[in-house]
């Protein structure tokens, strides 16, 4: 009979918490399809997450009930399906307490704010809303952050598939929204400033030029000059790199590893600012040579790249050059970094269309033309791509950037992630890079012991131009041997960045000029140069050991065209 009333209750309670948990796991599945959507509109429509909040708070906390009562956590401590059940109740009471009390502060204040408001009027844009959203903001990024660490906190290798894969779902997720309400919370904070809510303000924006490879994205051949005050913007300068000297030695002291990396290039050519791999120290570059020739030092330095203007003209429409020209999202990167340069073979003509570019779009922001969903947007997704980076001169917005890709730094190996890092510089003086491909991919190879496991990296470099590029192409844009390099070949020095504390298992080049090894900032940097004539091709396979992390990834240079993975298997096979 004690038998029979045990059996009784074991079973009765399996069924209890079987029935419980599908019921959960439904409502988990609803949350999941709701919150999808919430990263993208917290940071474009704050208004329009309050829906999608509202559904997703009765799901949640309906999953957070079934899986708390007492006999679903007295099965918690039981061997094998104790840690299935925990993980579950986990995922349910971090996502439900995003849905109800992270988010709610943020939703209440969104509910109030038209997503017009953040539209430019007669060249100002109101700052009020971002200052009235400041205070809930922090605390959903607050809250998300806590929610998403508690999912990470999980032994992911404890958990069955059917509990796995719901669990990388919903921890993708929250890592999403982190992401989210991180950057709102940032840019409530920073917007203002940079706007010139405390006092006038003044930014240098440079347009790196992609078709001239640089670490950051490209030679920055344009640049103009915007005032701000009170959300009010002006256009009050515009230059080129062409109308800057060169100085003999750098215009600020470089440290020794980065002297050990790239020389003194950087600080003696603006053209070259950007060779440096850490936008913050780019940055101080470019204004001190903005200082040494206008006599003022600027707050702060904004970057942005001709892909970056495409996805703002798919928020603005159409805009109108000075010459004539109209550019559109389809045909600015293509004008910009290669037609330009066919019209003006000199170059110096084109520098200055790129100019004119730049300012045609910035007229079109700065008089409202541009609708705000997809101007966010647009801004978000240059941002996520580092085509849009910021330094400050003004040490408490900097410190709001740090750790943001918009403050452009190395790339940052710890406990969550291993990155390289694979910056790509222009070596023959030319425009040869609009042809030019570069493709990353990194995998995982496997665990060499119980602390370490192998991770293989490859980089490829195309050259695409036409077979006749020496003859067909201006010599402004094949280089015309200026700098020893036969017209129409591309030449990449190429900076690769370790994860930090990696060691080499192996590496290979099939193609090389050179190769050296050097340190910068706890980093082991191999730099490859490498000579392609059209249709050339060249790879460097690398195999390291590191410590396994749920990320590996890749911080590159943003170059035109989308990058193609590859497959490395071969790099493993030789680990």
């Amino acid at each position: 009979m004690v038998l029979g009333a045990v059996l009784l209750v074991v079973v009765t309670s399996a069924a209890w918490i079987g029935i419980r948990a599908s019921l959960a796991q439904s409502h988990l599945s609803e949350a999941q399809q709701s919150a999808a959507e919430l990263p993208t509109l917290v940071s474009t429509d704050p208004a329009a997450a309050a829906t999608a909040a509202d559904a997703l708070s009765e799901d949640t906390s309906a999953a957070r009930e079934l899986t708390s009562d007492a006999i679903w956590r007295t099965a918690e401590s039981l061997p094998w399906i104790g840690p299935q059940l925990n993980a579950v109740s986990v995922l349910a009471r971090s996502i439900d307490d995003v849905a109800s009390d992270a988010l709610g502060p943020l939703i209440d204040v969104a509910g109030t704010i038209d997503l017009d408001s953040f539209t430019p009027r007669d060249g100002a844009i109101d700052v009020t809303p971002f200052i009235e959203m400041r205070d809930a903001a922090a605390i959903a990024a607050d809250g998300t952050r806590r929610a998403a660490a508690s999912v990470a906190a999980l032994d992911r290798a404890a958990l069955v598939g059917a509990v796995r894969t719901p669990f990388d779902e919903v921890s993708s997720l929250l890592d999403g929204v982190t992401v989210a309400t991180e950057s709102l919370a940032n840019a409530s904070v920073l917007l203002p400033r940079m706007l010139g809510a405390d006092g006038p303000r003044d930014y240098l924006v440079i347009v790196q030029n992609n078709a001239e490879w640089r670490s950051l994205g490209g030679n920055p051949g344009a640049m103009v000059l915007i005032h701000t005050e009170n959300g009010a913007m002006t256009l009050t300068e515009q230059d080129s790199t062409g109308g800057f000297p060169s100085y003999r030695e750098s215009v600020l002291p470089l440290d020794d590893d980065q002297l050990a990396v790239t020389g003194e290039s950087p600080g003696m050519w603006f053209q070259n600012v950007t060779q440096v791999t850490d936008f913050a120290v780019a940055a101080q570059l470019a204004n001190e040579f903005w200082t040494r020739k206008y006599g003022t030092p600027v707050d702060g330095v904004i970057s942005i790249d001709p892909v970056a203007l495409s996805y703002l003209l798919e928020a603005t429409g159409p805009v109108t050059v000075a010459t004539g020209d109209v550019l559109d999202s389809e045909n600015a990167a293509r004008l910009l970094l290669n037609e330009a340069y066919l019209r003006y073979p000199t170059g110096g003509e084109a520098d200055v269309f790129f100019a004119a570019s730049a300012a045609a779009v910035f007229d079109a922001i700065s008089a409202g033309t541009a609708q705000p969903g997809p101007l966010l947007e647009a801004l978000a997704r240059a941002g996520e791509e580092r085509r849009l980076l910021i330094w400050s001169a003004h040490a408490e917005d900097q410190a709001v950037l740090g750790g943001t890709t918009l403050q452009g730094g190395l790339p940052v190996t710890d406990a969550s992630a291993t990155r390289f890092g694979v910056y790509v510089n222009d070596g023959t003086g030319s425009k040869m890079d609009y042809y030019a491909r570069l493709n990353t991919t990194a995998a995982w190879c496997g665990p060499l012991s119980d602390e370490t496991n192998a991770a293989a990296l490859r980089v490829t470099i195309k050259n695409e131009a036409p077979a006749d590029a020496a003859t067909s192409l201006p010599p402004y844009v094949h280089g015309d041997g200026i700098f020893g390099v036969p017209a129409g070949t591309a030449r990449t020095v190429a900076y690769i960045y370790l994860p930090e504390g990696a060691s080499i298992l192996r590496s290979r080049a099939t193609e090389s000029r050179t190769i050296d090894s050097h340190m910068h900032a706890g980093r082991e940097v191999i730099t490859w140069s490498v000579d392609l004539p059209p249709g050339g091709s060249a790879s460097f396979d690398f195999t390291v050991e590191t410590p396994f992390t749920d990320v590996l990834d890749v911080v590159r240079t943003p170059t035109l065209n989308v990058n193609e993975t590859e497959d490395i298997s071969i790099s493993c096979e030789f680990a």
